[in-house]
């Protein structure tokens, strides 16, 4: 399995790229880059691929509705080309809280804008004259909108590679399903590696029965906090107020996605008392009620033994690579738990 981790969006970002070539030495292989609402990631990313050699560069993700098709494709190569051909684009659909909220643009028919955008997007990287007729992006724009005056273009610069990795972050039954079609990797959240195939078996049948060969495996990118050792299982429960957060904040009543995955994995009950104690304002409560099962099957902490057989476990659900925030309490150790679970994984 590759060995990905994650960047913080809050602070400290400068100086956390400063220690990534420790990381990069330590044989991280990929850096996930996030966008919430934030600084924007391709300036972050930029500023990482001037300051690495080996290490892949992924955003993580970049909402689908903050950029137009044909921007998010020029990103793309953009980022290609300033890092060598390291960069992988990834996209989501992000929640109606943020897009509709801090980007004031409609969040409507994300499945639909999601296809459409990756068929741009690998037009584009293929230089072909951009002419596109969906149900959501039309370009040129035609007759009766706009000026009439828009033409038929193709990207300038010749990019390093006509197909870019495309990952994209889903774990809604039809999403999931549109990335085994169309995408190069999926990235779910609160991966589970033993229900994983109950949860979402189904829905990467079905897309991957549609898939291009050309496309290769699906890559399948599983986030988990990491500490080694045998006094480390204390650990876990640092995952209460963003499990919390996710299940019980990041969307309305009935519109929460994190809750109807928590609902999908056996925690009905659980995930309806998270999200009324954390709508009501009662946020330790609610991180006070997710089950520790949950929190420890979706986490590589523990002794050696255990991380060994929880990255099997991961393995054999499918996972090839494993995203992983090293919870060290020094730079040192957290280098030092990337190198650690790089062996453990290989």
């Amino acid at each position: 399995m590759r060995i990905g981790m994650a960047l913080s969006y809050a602070g400290g970002f400068k100086e956390t790229v400063d220690e990534l070539a420790d990381y990069e030495r330590a044989g991280l292989d990929i850096v996930f880059v996030a966008e919430a609402y934030s600084f924007d990631a391709v300036s972050q990313m930029g500023y990482i691929a001037a300051r690495t050699e080996r290490l892949q560069i992924a955003s993580g993700i970049l909402p689908i509705y903050s950029r137009t098709p044909a921007l998010l494709a020029m990103t793309a190569a953009g980022m290609d080309y300033v890092s060598g051909g390291r960069f992988t684009l990834g996209i989501g659909a992000s929640g109606p809280q943020v897009i509709e909220g801090f980007h004031g643009v409609p969040y409507t028919a994300p499945l639909g804008r999601t296809r459409e955008v990756v068929e741009i997007c690998r037009q584009v990287w293929r230089r072909e004259r951009l002419e596109y007729e969906g149900r959501h992006y039309t370009l040129p724009l035609p007759e009766g909108e706009g000026t009439g005056l828009g033409k038929s273009l193709k990207l300038i610069n010749h990019p390093v590679r006509e197909r870019i990795p495309i990952v994209i972050a889903a774990i809604g039954p039809k999403n999931v399903e549109l990335c085994a079609e169309l995408a190069e990797g999926w990235e779910p959240i609160f991966y589970m590696p033993e229900k994983a195939a109950e949860v979402w078996g189904a829905s990467l049948a079905v897309g991957g029965a549609r898939r291009d060969p050309s496309l290769g495996a699906l890559d399948v990118i599983a986030q988990a906090p990491l500490a080694i050792g045998d006094d480390v299982s204390g650990l876990v429960d640092l995952g209460r107020p963003v499990a919390a957060l996710y299940i019980g904040g990041m969307g309305a009543k009935g519109r929460n996605f994190y809750n109807d995955l928590a609902r999908r994995y056996g925690y009905e009950k659980e995930a309806e008392e998270i999200q009324d104690l954390y709508l009501a304002g009662k946020k330790e409560e609610a991180a006070a009620l997710v089950p520790r099962e949950l929190l420890e099957a979706v986490s590589l902490i523990g002794p050696e033994g255990h991380v060994r057989d929880r990255l099997q476990a991961m393995r054999d659900s499918g996972v090839t690579t494993v995203n992983v925030t090293p919870l060290g309490r020094t730079h040192a150790e957290r280098v030092r738990l990337v190198e650690k679970v790089g062996e453990l994984a290989s």
